[in-house]
């Protein structure tokens, strides 16, 4: 066969399993092994060095110079114990991955030798050329010079014999171009105000810590089959592909046995994980065929971050060893689930108590209620900016879907709070709810202890047990984004609390009747955003429309949120972005948009002209040359009868071909105007409104030619392969 669809499938099944992955250790025994953690710091440190790099982790006090040198040279000794020969400087650009550059621990003596050697000037600033990463305008093009500089609160880690030293990114004129420094300023204003809080209920508190535990879901396909999609190699997803008869329907594949190849991939996968101090502890099958969802514990936002990032890399580099490729895309396959990377958010003090912790009795609980309403306030008020800061193009094609929270931003809280906030707003004195007890009563099954309240997963936003689970979050995302978002939100919102409640103390108020009663309002204000329902249903989009609630089906209108005047107010008064910095990551993020559209636009006028149409052309040819060879020896009426099915296959062909190559050659046309529009922000739009109704329209034809060609012929993998073939 020389079809390249065969011989992908050829490949695939020749495929041998890798070997089972053997650890002989626990993983308490090779955890954090690659990572400059405490135990690597007290065993490589002074104790002056280890003071000064605890006391910047949780103090914010900045690290001299001097201590500098001590620290890196005993990181450096560390990383070459550890097989490292190279350093480097590990960050975040706005392209929403990671970028490294890579230097050898050498420096050349006088005499023509070479030592090994890291300075501390090297291990907290570096020079990266700027000038082809994103920046929005903030630089011109001839200016390279950019800063990289060490954030000691994320551990350095060793990966493929690389010292890697986690860093902002900053341009030379000091505004942010990349996503950790928004986000440690998101952190360290809403460590101040929710300390502030905290110490009316217990002075002794000193920080508060956002803490985060995500879920990522991702998708393995057959690397053969993959390099065989021009789509999926270029685009992240397939733009063509008819349904397969099977994929989701009978619920089988969710939590199911792994498969044993899917299984060798994960032992290495988590044994990697581990060995870099990424807590990784789930992992099962997901809804979708070839679906999978890994999670770890929590970690506080920034390192979770960090480390979520380096498992992406991980999650590629290690399925290419099995013969997979990892497909992160939001959604790479229609018509079956697509993939998120659900945040579970939540607050700790220094004393590990979590904030979001109802316990036993809530509506007890002043300082839990002060913290929630303040959430669901604060996510009333800004809504739309965190759609925004969910956006993508992938993500479009997940939300609303009903696979994924709808692009409407509602909270969902459970009964037995929702119960308990109704009291308090219907009286400014607290009065105890009685919660309903649940007993399960099965015979021989140990107590069951239900939760105080139930999950919704249709949710956007929900509350479930002693977190908030934000679960519109794209699986390709990287978790900064929608975390700046947040974290600022909320540190803003506790801070006007304050304030307004400090007002009324001044005034002679004692201070938790003047929280209260400052919470009743909040939760009157805020009852918009509370639902309990399914948030799949036209119900709720109907109820949703019916209370105000935006409802922003597509990223270049939720990116237009980014930029009005109320979301600029909220990070420049939090101190997160200036107006110059949100403006800058605003045009990044509409050129990305419509660099995606264009790419994938470019892609199926390929495959529709060069794959599709020649391969239903050929497949024409034979059923004319079969109706050919019918009429010489054939009877007349037996041949007609025989030759009118053959000729409506063809004839249905033929409209098929004329259609699909109308479509390409008007969305080309289109497309050439619209991209002569200066404004990037109407570029973007028309991109959405006017090429991006073609894809579904080509998609169409093409699946339908799917269906009456010859399989021998088909070139493009099928759905049924990229899904089974595992």
């Amino acid at each position: 066969m020389t079809n390249m669809r065969f011989k992908a499938l050829e490949i695939s099944m020749l495929r041998p399993n890798r070997p089972h992955i053997s650890v002989s250790q626990r993983p308490s025994a090779y955890f954090g092994e690659l990572t400059f953690n405490k135990i690597a710091m007290s065993n490589y440190l002074s104790r002056e060095a280890y003071k000064a790099v605890q006391d910047a982790i949780y103090k914010g006090v900045k690290i001299e110079r001097r201590i500098a040198d001590q620290i890196a040279s005993g990181m450096k000794s560390w990383a070459i114990s550890k097989g490292a020969t190279h350093f480097s400087h590990w960050f975040h650009p706005l392209t929403g991955a990671t970028a490294e550059k890579h230097d050898a621990f050498i420096t050349l003596e006088e005499d023509g030798k070479v030592i090994e050697n890291l300075s501390g000037n090297q291990l907290v600033q570096q020079e990266p050329d700027a000038s082809s990463f994103p920046h929005g305008g903030i630089r011109n093009t001839f200016e390279a010079r950019g800063y990289t500089a060490w954030d000691p609160t994320s551990p350095a880690f060793i990966l493929d014999g690389t010292l890697c030293i986690p860093t902002i990114f900053i341009s030379y004129t000091g505004e942010s171009l990349d996503y950790k420094l928004p986000l440690i300023k998101a952190l360290t204003a809403l460590d101040k105000e929710a300390t502030l809080l905290c110490r009316y209920f217990n002075p002794n508190v000193k920080r508060v810590e956002a803490t985060l535990g995500w879920e990522q879901e991702y998708f393995l396909v057959d690397s053969a089959l993959y390099n065989a999609r021009p789509d999926l190699a270029l685009t992240g997803r397939t733009l063509f592909g008819h349904a397969s008869a099977k994929d989701q329907q009978l619920a089988d594949h969710y939590f199911g046995a792994i498969p044993e190849r899917v299984i060798d991939f994960m032992r290495e996968f988590e044994y990697e994980s581990l060995r870099l101090g990424i807590p990784v502890r789930t992992r099962h099958n997901e809804v979708a065929p070839g679906q999978f969802e890994c999670a770890p514990d929590f970690e506080e936002v920034n390192v979770a971050i960090d480390h979520n990032q380096l498992l992406m890399l991980l999650l590629e580099k290690i399925a290419k060893r099995h013969g997979y490729t990892v497909l992160l895309h939001e959604k790479p396959y229609a018509n079956i689930n697509g993939s998120g990377k659900h945040n579970n958010w939540s607050m700790q003090t220094d004393s590990g108590e979590n904030l979001l912790s109802p316990g036993k009795t809530p509506e007890e609980n002043l300082q839990f209620l002060v913290f929630l309403v303040n959430i669901l306030k604060g996510v009333k008020d800004h809504a739309d900016v965190l759609r925004a800061y969910i956006a993508s193009a992938g993500n479009d094609l997940r939300l609303g879907g009903h696979e994924a929270p709808p692009a409407i931003i509602s909270a969902f809280i459970g009964t037995r709070l929702t119960d308990v906030l109704d009291s308090l707003k219907s009286q400014t004195n607290r009065k105890k709810v009685k919660g309903k007890e649940m007993v399960y009563d099965i015979p021989k099954i140990p107590e069951i202890l239900p939760d105080n309240t139930d999950r919704n997963r249709t949710s956007p936003f929900a509350f479930t047990g002693n977190k908030f689970e934000f679960r519109a979050v794209g699986s390709s995302a990287n978790c900064a984004v929608p975390m700046i978002a947040l974290n600022t939100i909320i540190a803003n919102q506790l801070k006007r609390f304050r304030i307004e409640a400090e007002s009324l103390i001044a005034k002679g108020i004692p201070w938790d009747e003047a929280m209260s009663g400052i919470l009743v309002r909040y939760i009157n204000e805020s009852s918009d955003i509370l639902f309990e329902g399914n948030s799949y249903s036209q119900e709720w989009i109907d109820e949703a429309a019916r209370r105000g609630l935006s409802n922003i089906a597509d990223t270049p209108a939720a990116l237009s949120r980014l930029i009005t005047d109320e979301a600029i107010a909220l990070f420049e008064e939090t101190g997160v972005l200036t107006k110059r910095e949100i403006s800058a990551r605003y045009g990044i993020q509409m050129e990305n948009y419509i660099r995606k559209i264009q790419i994938e636009s470019r892609v199926i006028g390929d495959l529709a002209m060069n794959h599709i149409i020649p391969t239903a052309i050929r497949y024409q040819n034979q059923l004319i040359e079969n109706v050919l060879g019918l009429k010489q020896v054939l009877e007349h009426k037996t041949y007609e009868s025989l030759s009118k099915t053959q000729m409506d296959t063809i004839r249905e062909i033929s409209d098929h071909i004329i259609t699909i190559k109308n479509l390409v050659n008007r969305m080309i046309e289109l497309r050439k105007q619209v991209n002569k529009i200066e404004s990037t922000e109407e570029r973007a739009v028309q991109y959405r409104a006017e090429i991006f109704p073609f894809f579904e329209h080509i998609k169409y034809r093409v699946d339908k030619l799917e269906l009456l060609i010859d399989d021998e012929l088909w070139p493009l993998p099928k759905y049924r392969e990229l899904l089974f073939t595992r």
